[in-house]
């Protein structure tokens, strides 16, 4: 696999509460997370949800080559909904991290690409030069879009669009979306927070992907738009191709 990364600041935030991870050893595991909360809680959590859930990926990791589509979604719900367990925990006994919580979209590539999913980052997949949205945005607009209430043009400038409606660490109960697709030859999957999507719009992510030299520098030129536009968030793009004969 070719593998890229970038993560930025962007132009108005104090703080990068997003965090990524990209597994070394197998190259099957990768994970964007977008924090949130006061002080520097947001980074706190996010960087708490990847350790938690690389950490019990790796405890649980036997056997998961032959493994069912069954077994790898409680495997990786159950690392979700630990991470999340953690981050509870962690607002609870610390005052300076109360009400703090992360979005996340992870990737596990197998025979076939698995998804876990909770928030407004987000997972494409490129195949045959066209981009699809894996994930579904949990976030208020995006439920409005969805039942007709606003279009996906007033989503984009609506005075509630931050507003999320699932996240890890804000309630005991919070449900994971997971999701398969298959991964073959060229195809990209690639991960982001909304400090990208809000500003560059999937086609232009397809374009750029695709004309890039590389996927690194897919990456870095996706982040280097979105600070062109205002870079008014964070902004992390990770980039996974599959070049496996």
């Amino acid at each position: 696999m070719e593998i890229g990364a970038c993560s930025h600041i962007g132009k108005i935030r104090e703080v990068n509460e997003d965090a990524f991870y990209i597994e070394q050893d197998h190259q099957r595991l990768f994970i964007v997370a977008d924090g949130m909360g006061g002080h520097n809680a947001g980074e706190i959590a996010s960087s708490t949800a990847i350790e938690s859930i690389v950490e019990y990926i790796r405890n649980n990791w036997d056997d998961l080559d032959s493994a069912g589509d069954g077994k790898i979604y409680e495997m990786l719900k159950a690392a979700i909904l630990n991470a999340n367990h953690k981050i509870l925990e962690r607002s609870i006994h610390d005052t300076k991290c109360q009400g703090m919580g992360t979005t996340l979209t992870l990737a596990f590539v197998l025979s076939k690409i698995y998804i876990g999913h909770v928030g407004d980052s987000r997972a494409y997949i490129i195949s045959k030069e066209k981009i699809t949205q894996i994930t579904q945005d949990h976030s208020l607009v995006a439920e409005l879009v969805r039942n007709g209430s606003i279009t996906e043009k007033e989503a984009k400038s609506h005075p509630q669009r931050n507003i999320i409606t699932r996240a890890l660490g804000t309630d005991v109960n919070t449900m994971i979306d997971i999701y398969s697709t298959p991964f073959t030859q060229g195809d990209i999957v690639l991960l982001c927070t909304d400090g990208l999507t809000n500003l560059v719009e999937p086609i232009e992510i397809l374009e750029c992907m695709i004309h890039s030299r590389n996927i690194q520098q897919g990456c870095e030129h996706l982040v280097e738009l979105a600070n062109e536009r205002g870079g008014n968030d964070n902004i992390t793009v990770l980039a996974i191709k599959n070049i496996e004969e």
